[in-house]
Parts: structure tokens; sequence; C-alpha cells
């Protein structure tokens, strides 16, 4: 057994390496080739490498098509929904986990039976409620109906139901306010699902076209997505410019995972323990 051992350990970690291959490789074929003239892109046979490195293909997308105001309404679409999801989803979940209530077990069910409805089925009542809050055509109306996760809220609860009671208890006898225990404790111990829940936010919405599409009228205040769709035209595509937009677009979410990633396993890991 222990002369296997080192060569099945070995085996996983190559059917790991090749799947991540595997997953990886075409975010490395867009990157690559968004640094292509357009002749190389349909060459045959085709080269992994460009035998021509050329920053054109950047250069004419951020110079067509107002990109940079599009990707600056991405920006503040994600920063600003993630900041408020995450603040919506700490607090609800902190309140259904060392809260007790009448109705809380009731009020929890039914927010996760909510995750098995889609979101074209209540689509346009929220589209409806909007048009009454005079928030179509706004990035605020991006922002706010989704702000509330049942993902989210499930989540932060499921982790803090494992955070000691006995620990809340003796702020609260040391005479500290509900607001400080929550701001002083409650949320540094909370890092790994805060965590957790700023990289699914923020990748939700910066990824997100279908809401932007119905809520956005006005041309300038699109998001990227939809600056993406908008190159694809009817009889052809720009193939360069589209791949050197999409490597930017893929760059703000990379570096948000990677700031959060030390902390995404552990977050994920505790919110998944049943409480």
């Amino acid at each position: 057994m222990n002369k296997q051992y080192p060569f099945k350990l070995i085996l996983q970690y190559i059917i790991i390496l090749l799947l991540a291959a595997a997953t990886l490789f075409p975010v490395f074929w867009v990157a690559i080739s968004s640094f292509k003239p357009q002749s190389e892109l349909f060459r045959f046979p085709m080269s992994f490498l460009p035998d021509e490195w050329t920053l054109e293909n950047y250069q004419n997308a951020l110079s067509q098509g107002n990109f940079l105001l599009y990707f600056s309404n991405t920006v503040f679409v994600a920063v600003v929904a993630t900041l408020i999801t995450v603040m919506i989803n700490i607090m609800s979940g902190y309140a259904l986990a060392k809260y007790r209530f009448p109705g809380r077990n009731i009020i929890f069910y039914a927010m996760i039976a909510t995750l098995m409805i889609p979101l074209q089925v209540i689509m346009i009542s929220i589209f409806l409620q909007l048009k009454r809050l005079g928030m179509l055509n706004s990035l605020w109306g991006i922002i706010i109906p989704p702000a509330a996760t049942p993902t989210g809220i499930f989540l932060a609860r499921q982790y803090m139901v494992n955070l000691p009671d006995s620990m809340i208890e003796s702020a609260r006898l040391d005479g500290g306010k509900e607001f400080t225990i929550f701001w002083r404790i409650i949320i540094p111990l909370s890092k790994p699902i805060i965590a957790t829940i700023a990289i699914f936010s923020f990748m939700w919405r910066w990824n997100d076209y279908l809401w932007p599409l119905i809520v956005i009228t006005d041309n300038r205040k699109q998001t990227v997505q939809q600056a993406l769709a908008n190159f694809v035209g009817q009889l052809q595509i720009n193939w360069s410019n589209l791949l050197a937009m999409t490597t930017i677009s893929i760059i703000p979410v990379i570096l948000v995972f990677l700031t959060f990633q030390r902390f995404f396993m552990t977050g994920i890991t505790s919110g998944s323990v049943k409480g």
C-alpha cells in the first residue's frame, strides 16, 4: 500500500492539472489571440502564439464604441451592488442565526424556497415595480433588485450559526450595543464568508447581461456585456476588437478573486455546514 500511494497521488495531481488546463485553455486562447492581427485569427494551420504581436486591437477597442464609458458603468454597478449585497446578506444572516423570534425558521425556509424560482418568472413584476419607482433606464435599477440574494443569506446564516453564542452574550454583559457587537465582533470573524459573497456578487453583476438589457435603454448607461454584444454585427464581426475587449473585461473578475481567494474556500466550507 505504501508503494502504491505515491503513484495514486501523482495520478490525482496529473488529472487535476489536466482538468485545470482544459478549463483555463479557452481563457489563455482569448488573451493570446487578442494580440493577433485580424489576418492571423483565421489562418490555417492555426498557431497558438501570434507571429506578429500587436496592440492595435486594444487601441481600437478603447477608442471605439464608448467602451471606457461602458467599463466605468460596469465597475460602478459591480462595486456598489457588491457592497450593498454583502451588507444586506451579512445582516440578514446574522439575524437569522443569532436572534430568536417567532417565525424565524419559516422566514428562512421561505427564503430558501425562492432559490427554485428563476428570474424569468418574476422579471415582469420587478420591471413594473421599477417603472413605478422611476428607476428604469438607471444604473440603480440594475443594482437594487438583486441586492438581497437568497444564496448569500443562506451562506451567511450557515456560517454564523457556528459562531459561539457565549462570545456575543459576554459582549452584551459588558455593555456592548447590538450594532457595536455586530461591527466590532461579528464582521471581523466573518471575513471568509464576506469574501465568498463578495466574489459571487461581483461575478454575477459583472457578467450580467439579461437584466441590464431589459432595464437600460440609454446607450451611455450600458454595461460591458451589452458593449460586447453591440460589437457583434448582423453581417460581420470584428473578432480582433471583440477579443481585446473580452480580455479587458475578464481582468477585474480575476483581480477580485485573487484578492479574496485566501478566504474563499474557508467561507464555502463553513457555509456548507448544517446549523
